[in-house]
């Protein structure tokens, strides 16, 4: 999909190309391929004159060719984008290629970010005013969607802290609280992943000397916001591992009570079986032979072995 964006009183306006002619007449500021074909790729060289490579977006990239500026003036980007959509928490790299006053951009699939920078950039005028702002905006909502999947783990670790701390865990419930909480670990670490990242970027980009003076201290308010999420991240890590070792410890106390069941009915049963064998012996001086109530009187004495531990183990409180 080729999307062009063309830039009106500092406002976005979007229009959505399938012919390489309605290339011809547009003048844009940001031009934004989502999984594009070698066809797209076509108009784009034949239009702008920029070749797109078919790894542009690949994972395997040295660190090296993620930030680089090329001898005729083009600036190349790397940078991954979270997208958390409550289910397979994902980082998606993105190509960002800055050539004669046009910003490119290069994706696998829809961005959150993408989607509420066009959105806001229809309703908010003066937002915009060139394709060095439009990359600062994908970065500063980069950071804002960071902080807000931060906000959603608090909310689901909170869930899991009422389940886990304030009621009776089952194995059952312990299972659904660890899977809950692996989860919140996976998009916490992306998170990390995904601010990190986008600190690199900004700081390329104010190093780059490209920014006049009203975008680099936007790039550095965005800094700013990206350093308030570490301690975020940081609290929920050590959050995570609490409620993981706490859930951890009420699976053990659960194993551990029927572990002691086995071993009070083990030592229960010991003394009666003791005096089944001796009774079974069949010497000549044993009750059985001689009086009518021996073998009652075996099983009596096999019940009240029995109870004797058991009520021992009663008021020890072993049995709870």
């Amino acid at each position: 999909m080729l999307n062009v964006f063309t830039l009106a009183n500092g406002r976005l306006f979007q229009e959505e190309i399938e012919h390489p002619d309605a290339l011809a007449h547009v003048a844009p500021v940001w031009v934004d391929l989502e999984a594009p074909t070698p066809l797209e790729k076509g108009w784009i060289k034949g239009r702008f004159e920029l070749s797109i490579p078919d790894d542009i977006v690949d994972d395997d990239l040295e660190e090296s060719a993620r930030f680089y500026e090329e001898d005729n003036g083009e600036l190349h980007i790397r940078s991954d984008f979270l997208i958390d959509d409550g289910e397979t928490p994902r980082n998606v790299r993105v190509a960002f290629i800055l050539k004669h006053g046009v910003l490119f951009s290069v994706h696998a699939e829809d961005l959150p970010v993408f989607r509420l920078l066009r959105l806001r950039a229809r309703r908010i005028p003066a937002m915009i005013e060139d394709a060095k702002d439009v990359l600062l905006k994908l970065y500063d909502a980069d950071a804002e969607y960071s902080a807000d999947a931060l906000e959603g783990i608090y909310d689901a670790l909170e869930k899991v802290s009422a389940r886990v701390l304030k009621q009776e865990v089952d194995d059952r419930a312990a299972g659904e609280a660890l899977s809950a909480i692996a989860l919140q670990e996976d998009l916490n670490g992306r998170i990390r992943r995904n601010v990190m990242d986008t600190r690199r970027a900004v700081s390329f980009m104010m190093r780059s000397r490209l920014l006049n003076a009203e975008q680099f201290e936007e790039a550095r308010q965005i800094m700013r916001d990206i350093d308030s999420l570490d301690s975020h991240t940081a609290f929920l890590f050590d959050k995570i591992n609490f409620l993981m070792d706490a859930t951890v410890g009420f699976i053990n106390i659960n194993q551990n009570k029927i572990i002691k069941i086995f071993s009070v009915a083990s030592v229960a049963l010991l003394p009666p079986t003791l005096i089944a064998s001796i009774y079974g012996m069949n010497f000549e001086h044993m009750p059985e032979l001689r009086q009518t109530w021996g073998y009652p009187f075996a099983l009596c004495l096999m019940v009240a072995s029995v109870a004797a531990p058991l009520l021992y183990f009663r008021r020890k409180g072993w049995m709870r």
